[in-house]
């Protein structure tokens, strides 16, 4: 079990918990976020490698249309 920070506030998670698994849990739209892990922004193609580790800390934005 790992204790991280998502957006500003701290969550348990599992072991070996990756960003996509993080994503996957919240049901957000791949194509419709970008994921800061620790202050750098990491590229859709490594979501699924990334492993959370204990105090980590994310922020995940949602991209919003409008005019």
């Amino acid at each position: 079990m790992a204790k991280i920070q998502l957006n500003g506030k701290k969550i348990s998670i599992k072991s070996n918990f990756s960003i996509l698994d993080l994503v996957k849990k919240y049901n957000l739209d791949n194509k419709k976020i970008a994921v800061e892990y620790n202050g750098e922004i990491i590229p859709k193609i490594k979501y699924k490698k990334k492993i959370l580790k204990n105090k980590d800390k994310l922020e995940i934005v949602h991209f919003i249309g409008g005019g």
